[in-house]
């Protein structure tokens, strides 16, 4: 069985994703149920989680709307505005939505460094606490430190890293200030971590695997396969990889894991953490 654990759904409009700039203009069309359907059958993905890409609470009511549509959209991870002061409203209203597995914010576009660390953000996120929704941590490399502390604050949520926390990858120079981070914020055992959007990170021309195997032996290394998940940053990964491709590398960077070990990093890690149906 896979599971990916990471990819967007769109109805493009330059108005409402600001954030695909004109170098990513194979990004500016829609990706939409059927795009995923036709994804899924032609590399046997068994399941998805549909995560947010714009920040409001009219996509998230749209993604629960499509994975009531698909069964194949096991959960969505949406967005509420944390540093609202009716933080608590916005969660009540998706108490009930059993669908809506996690929430996230995108960090990493945000211009504060340590925005993670802001009063009113965390202020939001401990109201997490006691309720079954997951935390999607979206950052840069840059933004570990910041983040260890983030998690070290809020010990009973769980929470993900996605996109491995995005290190800067090329041929010639491990990013070492990142694996330090990784295995730092890996002692916490509330936080697990996506094998997502990592080809998407590497700066030389094209990739191969001997320039993303560090990478994928550091966050091995520091989680373990229980604590990793697959994921493919779909179509944000179109930017650098095919689907097939992406999924080819992941299997064969997995190839020397036991049988039960590939299970939790291809389904198991993310339906036990996502509660997934």
């Amino acid at each position: 069985m896979v599971i990916d654990s990471h990819h967007h759904l769109w109805k493009y409009s330059p108005e409402q994703y600001g954030w695909i700039t004109e170098d990513k203009g194979v990004l500016k069309r829609d990706f939409w149920l059927k795009d995923l359907s036709e994804l899924a059958i032609e590399n046997g993905v068994d399941g998805f989680v549909t995560v947010q890409a714009r920040q409001s609470l009219e996509e998230t009511d749209t993604l629960l709307g499509l994975a009531d549509q698909l069964p194949l959209m096991r959960g969505v991870v949406g967005w509420v505005d944390f540093r609202s002061t009716d933080i608590e409203a916005q969660l009540e209203k998706y108490a009930e939505a059993s669908k809506l597995k996690g929430l996230r914010h995108v960090v990493h576009d945000e211009p504060d460094d340590n925005f993670i660390l802001g009063e009113a953000f965390n202020r939001g996120i401990a109201k997490l606490s006691g309720r079954r929704f997951v935390y999607d941590i979206l950052i840069f490399a840059k933004h570990l430190q910041p983040s260890i502390e983030f998690v070290r604050q809020h010990p009973d949520i769980p929470m993900v890293i996605d996109h491995i926390a995005k290190p800067t990858i090329q041929s010639n120079q491990f990013d070492a200030e990142w694996a330090a981070g990784i295995r730092e914020i890996a002692h916490f055992t509330n936080v697990t971590c996506k094998v997502s959007g990592v080809a998407t990170e590497v700066r030389d021309a094209d990739w191969n695997l001997d320039t993303i195997r560090p990478y994928w032996e550091t966050v091995l290394a520091s989680f373990g396969p229980s604590r990793l998940m697959f994921g493919s940053d779909w179509p944000v990964c179109l930017l650098k990889t095919e689907y097939a491709r992406w999924l080819s590398a992941v299997k064969e960077l997995a190839s020397e894991l036991s049988d039960d070990e590939q299970r939790e990093l291809f389904s198991g890690t993310a339906q036990r953490v996502y509660h997934l149906e």
